[in-house]
This record gives structure tokens, sequence and C-alpha cells, in this order.
């Protein structure tokens, strides 16, 4: 019985490090989890919280229109930044005293909660890039300075707010991609 055991034990052990490496190393290129350090999200996501950020969500396709992404800082500081996408390739993004309009058409932003008052005269998106804005515009370090985030930028999409537990919750979509395309016949 003592043979029997150990075969059996080892036969387990084999078995479910063969399972469990290949599921570690594909969750971990799937999955990573991100800790918000700056304001300029609220606020819809505070400082100290932990978010599930599906790197896997852009592998066939790229972000869109009110996606809350986590992309490299592109300052090149090696910082991981959390914002909202705006504007996709090829799109023209206007601020005019605190409204957004994306291809000519005002969009409606339910998540910005606080209020801002800046304008930016209209961009027009590079191939291959993206325009982002923090939730909370007046503190946010984001395109409206003149920056886009390029596709290889961008690590995923911001899924799952983990912790604290009393925040646990899914993250919403804003449907801009639907706005943009409905106000302007496209």
């Amino acid at each position: 019985m003592k043979k029997f055991f150990s075969n059996a034990l080892v036969r387990e052990i084999i078995i479910f490090i063969v399972l469990a490496v290949p599921l570690i190393f594909v969750s971990r290129a799937a999955m990573q989890t991100y800790e918000v350090f700056q304001t300029s999200m609220e606020p819809n996501f505070h400082p100290g919280e932990r978010v599930m950020v599906l790197k896997s969500a852009y592998w066939f396709g790229g972000p869109e229109r009110g996606d809350v992404i986590v992309l490299q800082a592109p300052d090149n500081s090696g910082e991981e930044w959390i914002k909202r996408v705006i504007g996709l390739p090829g799109d023209t993004v206007r601020v005019d005293h605190g409204v957004v309009y994306v291809n000519g058409v005002k969009l409606d932003e339910p998540y910005v909660m606080l209020s801002f008052s800046y304008s930016m005269n209209e961009l027009t998106v590079p191939p291959d890039n993206y325009f982002f804005l923090g939730d909370n515009r007046d503190v946010s370090n984001d395109s409206h300075r003149g920056w886009f985030v390029t596709r290889e930028s961008v690590i995923g999409k911001a899924w799952l707010v983990t912790w604290p537990p009393s925040d646990w919750e899914h993250v919403p979509y804003y449907r801009l991609n639907n706005q943009v395309a409905l106000e302007s016949g496209n």
C-alpha cells in the first residue's frame, strides 16, 4: 500500500504541476493588478484602490472610446497611469470650456462629476495613437496637454476594482463609440 500511495501522490503532483504552471503563465500574460496612485480619476477611482487589468482585452483589437485603460506614462518615467480613452486614431478632439467634442459631437460624460473649465484647440489623433483624459480633469496630466498614447503603451483595460473590499465592483463601461457614431451619422 505504501508503494501505491507514493506513486499516486507523485502522479498527482506531476499532474498538478503540468496543469498549474501553464495556467499561471497564461494568467500573468492576460491580467495584472494596478494600484491607483493619482487623483486624476476621482471620484471614480481613488488612491490606494487596486484594479484588475485585462491585458488580453486588446490582443485582437484596440481600445474603444470610453474604456478605462492602464497605460505606460508618455513621459518615459516608467510609471503606469489609469485614464479614459476619448479619441481613437484619426478622431478630432476639442474641449470648449469643459465640454468635450469628438468628431464635432458633444460627449455626454456622466463619469465626470467634478466640473472643469479649460479649453483645448482641436487636435487630430495620429495613426496608432489614442487621446486620453482623466475623469478629474482639472488635476489630470493627460492628452489635453498635447500628448497621445501609442497602441504599444496601452497595458490593458481596467476591469474590476478589487481593493479595498468595500469598493469591490466591476468598472462601468460608457458607450462613447455609440454617441459619436449616432450623432455623426457613421
